[in-house]
C-alpha cells in the first residue's frame, strides 16, 4: 500500500487521510523504583507489554509548515499536546519545512497509566517521519521521543520489553500474551504528583528479569496512589476477588489477567457501572508495527 492511499476517516470527520496508524496501550506487568537521579528522573525496573487496544491517529501532509490538531482536547491547549510537541520536535530536528493536519480517535484515558499520551507522541513521530520522508531510523526516533517522556521509546521500538534506567534501556522479551480485564476507576492520576511525593517507594533492591514476573509482581506506585486516590484502591479491592490484580504505571488503571477470553468478559459484565472497563489481549509486538508491516507489503 503506497503512502498516497487514502484511509477511512475518523467518525467525527469526512476528511480523507493519507495515513492512519494506531497508538496502542501498554501495561506495566510490574514496576520497581530503585532510585532517583540528580535530574529528578527515577531509576526503574519494569516489564512493558502492549495491548490490542489503541487510539487511532490520522495524518495529512501540508505543503506549509503548519501543524493543526483537528481534534479538541478539553482543557488542553493544542500547543501543550504531546502530538503537536512531537511533530514540532521532528520538524526542528530534521529541518523539515512541511506540516500536517492531524486527528485522533481517542480511546485511552488520560492519567490512566496506559501510556496514551506517550503512545500518541510515538505514533506521531513514526508517522510523520514516514510521511515527510525524514529518513530517521528507529533508534534516532526513540532518542527524540525520550525528550518528550520516558515511556515514548518503548512505543517507538514496538516490542515487549524488560526496561531499566528511566525506562529507555530495553531488552526484548516474550511474556505470555494473556487476556486482560482493564478497569479505569474514572479518576485522573497526576504522574508528576506521584513521582514527586515524599512517600513514594524509591529504594527497591534491583532484581534480574528472570524473577520479575515470579509470584505476584508488584508496582511500587500502587500503595501511594491508592492512598491519594481512594477510588483506585476500591477498584483494586473489587477486582482482587477474581484473581491477582495490579495497577499499571502511576495509575489509575488496574488490570487482571486471564487465560480465557470468555472468563475475562464474564467478569467485565460485573464491573460496577461507575467505572469504565475493557477486555484486550496482551501483545508482544505493537499494533503500530503490525500496521506498518501491512503498509510495506
Amino acid at each position: 500500500m503506497s503512502l498516497n492511499t487514502r484511509q477511512n476517516a475518523p467518525a467525527h470527520s469526512k476528511t480523507l487521510w493519507a495515513l492512519s496508524l494506531p497508538a496502542p496501550a501498554k501495561l506495566n506487568l510490574m514496576l520497581h523504583i530503585t532510585g532517583r537521579r540528580t535530574d529528578g528522573y527515577h531509576q526503574l525496573q519494569t516489564v512493558f507489554q502492549f495491548l490490542d487496544y489503541s487510539d487511532q491517529l490520522y495524518f495529512n501532509q501540508r505543503d506549509d509548515n503548519s501543524l493543526n490538531l483537528l481534534t479538541e482536547f478539553p482543557g488542553l491547549a493544542a500547543s501543550d499536546n504531546l502530538i503537536i510537541r512531537a511533530a514540532q520536535l521532528l520538524q526542528q530536528h530534521t529541518g523539515c519545512t512541511l506540516g500536517a493536519d492531524i486527528a485522533i480517535d481517542k480511546r485511552l484515558p488520560a492519567g490512566g497509566g496506559l501510556g496514551g499520551g506517550s503512545s500518541d507522541a510515538a505514533t506521531t513521530l513514526v508517522a510523520l517521519n514516514r510521511l515527510w520522508q525524514c529518513g530517521l531510523n528507529t533508534e534516532q526516533l526513540a532518542n527524540l521521543g525520550l525528550t518528550l517522556g520516558a515511556d515514548v521509546p518503548i512505543f517507538i521500538h514496538g516490542f515487549a520489553a524488560w526496561a531499566e534506567g528511566v525506562g529507555e534501556q530495553l531488552q526484548a522479551i516474550t511474556p505470555v500474551e494473556h487476556y486482560f480485564l482493564v478497569i479505569h476507576p474514572c479518576v485522573h492520576v497526576s504522574t508528576g504528583e506521584v513521582f514527586s511525593h515524599k512517600d513514594l517507594t524509591r529504594d527497591s533492591k534491583p532484581i534480574k528479569f528472570a524473577t520479575a514476573l515470579v509470584g505476584e509482581p508488584r508496582n511500587d506506585c500502587q500503595s501511594l496512589v491508592s492512598e491519594l486516590y481512594p477510588e483506585v484502591g476500591r477498584a483494586l479491592t473489587w477486582a482482587s476477588q477474581f484473581g491477582p490484580t495490579l495497577m499499571t504505571g502511576a495509575g489509575a488503571c488496574i488490570f487482571s489477567h486471564f487465560d480465557d477470553l470468555s472468563k475475562a468478559e464474564d467478569i467485565q459484565r460485573q464491573v460496577p457501572g461507575n467505572w469504565q472497563s475493557f477486555v484486550a489481549k496482551g501483545t508482544n509486538r505493537s499494533a503500530l508495527y503490525r500496521a506498518l508491516h501491512t503498509l510495506n507489503e
